[in-house]
């Protein structure tokens, strides 16, 4: 595998535009890892499989590991209320406050908005603020337990359990629980670490097709670093990490093997899994992991327990998703004999999708989609929903979409190598009450209330 990856990863980058990536990978016992490209295109430092990178929402594999830990010792148990470890956790409605779960959380089942990437402080306090004067701003999108909808927050919240149990803050407790025990070198878990390494600095398109350029800042808000905003490392302690799950050294079999277990299923979007356990993606009967995105930046990892494989595969812009099609995908049948699912791609003769339940509007805390026909043509017009939300999505994005069957849309052409998909869920009236886009059930606007939606999806 270390002559394949060194012939081959440069061809690669170069060929899906990534300017920079790291892989590592665990096979027969082996880690194998190569690097190649730049790190900054404004320095031009080149990458080393020393240069750390952010690895985003793989972040959520992390205070997973620091809630279970704390399951093992009696001190959290997944289905008793929020309110038993934080008295004053509270979110908008006062219903889903009282009754949410550790394991909504950790399954993205809590149902009340997730990306209110709001700063609060950058300091050890920055976590707590978040909980105490964010989240209870946040109305509840999905009735409790009602579907999958990704939650960042939630996994904010998860970290200021840890934090409270443990009394320390949760970047500290990401190095005294999981990298010190297991050795980790190139890990910074704030950005002040990550000033002592070879780190990646992401890269964007500022517009659909331009070309990439340096991201305009190196994180999201401090705040939201339980769910993913400030971790980086290298691909090779990214693999030692996932060597701590497959040796059972981070948390014992029985726990590790619970976490594998399906919680809930995924509507089917194409490049995300169809089941996920409690915090760690189930993208078949055999592989699991998780990916991350930050700004620019991009992270794959995935573990084959029965085969005692690893892959970390970390990038900064670009066609990520082709690379990991092609990069990751040779790796995981050679090695496993596992095949990637083939990506969907829009149908080659015309399909036939209702438009009354396509045509809308979708309000998140993130971003606003709107839903039209035009011309007898499907277009799909995103807009970011707060000045934070800009930092992802600077300007308004107009796509054309085709109808993929009768519940799904299926962008005309691709991004970054993929074709996005959205599903419509739980049609009333024969318009859909929720768009399930990235992850996110989105409500449509309407003049229901929200009581009145409750009481037809729960």
């Amino acid at each position: 595998m270390q002559t394949w990856l060194d012939e081959n990863l440069a061809r690669l980058i170069g060929k899906y535009d990534v300017p920079a990536a790291s892989i590592a990978v665990l096979a027969d016992g082996v880690v194998s890892e190569a690097a190649a490209g730049v790190l900054n295109q404004n320095t031009g430092v080149e990458a080393t499989t020393d240069a750390i990178f952010q690895v985003g929402s793989i972040t959520k594999l992390w205070t997973t590991t620091l809630i279970m830990q704390l399951v093992a010792e009696g001190k959290v148990e997944l289905d008793r209320p929020v309110r038993d470890y934080l008295p004053e956790f509270k979110l908008a409605d006062e219903v889903a406050s009282a009754a949410v779960t550790p394991r909504h959380l950790l399954t993205h089942t809590g149902g009340f908005s997730g990306d209110a990437f709001t700063p609060t402080s950058r300091g050890d306090d920055g976590v707590e603020l978040y909980v105490r004067d964010v989240v209870p701003g946040l109305v509840q999108e999905v009735p409790l337990g009602a579907g999958f909808s990704y939650n960042n927050a939630g996994f904010v919240i998860l970290g200021r359990i840890a934090e409270v149990l443990r009394g320390k803050p949760y970047h500290e407790l990401l190095r005294e629980q999981i990298a010190a025990p297991l050795e980790l070198t190139h890990v910074a878990t704030i950005p002040d670490e990550a000033l002592l390494h070879r780190v990646a600095l992401g890269h964007i398109s500022p517009t659909p097709g331009a070309p990439l350029q340096a991201a305009p800042q190196w994180s999201l808000v401090h705040a939201m670093a339980p769910a993913g905003s400030l971790l980086a490392m290298s691909a090779r302690d990214l693999i030692a990490f996932g060597r701590g799950y497959l040796d059972a050294t981070l948390l014992d079999r029985a726990a590790v093997d619970s976490l594998w277990e399906p919680q809930v299923d995924v509507p089917r979007i194409g490049g995300m899994a169809e089941q996920w356990g409690l915090g760690w993606v189930i993208f078949d009967g055999s592989l699991y992991g998780h990916d991350g995105g930050t700004i620019g930046q991009s992270a794959y990892f995935r573990l084959v327990p029965d085969k005692g494989v690893a892959v970390a595969l970390l990038t900064n812009g670009g066609d990520t998703p082709a690379l990991y099609d092609e990069l990751v995908g040779h790796v995981l049948r050679e090695t496993t004999g596992v095949e990637l699912p083939k990506r969907p791609v829009p149908p080659s003769e015309p399909v036939e999708i209702s438009p009354d339940l396509v045509t809308g509007r979708y309000d998140g805390v993130l971003l606003r989609v709107t839903v039209s026909v035009e011309d007898g043509e499907l277009w799909v017009l995103d807009e970011a929903a707060s000045d934070e939300a800009k930092v992802l999505l600077p300007e308004p994005r107009r796509t054309r979409f085709v109808a993929l069957d009768e519940s799904r849309l299926i962008a005309a052409e691709p991004e970054h190598g993929v074709h996005d998909v959205i599903a419509f869920r739980e049609p009333v009236d024969g318009r859909a009450t929720y768009l399930f886009r990235g992850g996110r059930l989105t409500p449509v606007v309407t003049d229901r209330s929200y009581r009145q939606l409750a009481k037809v999806v729960a």
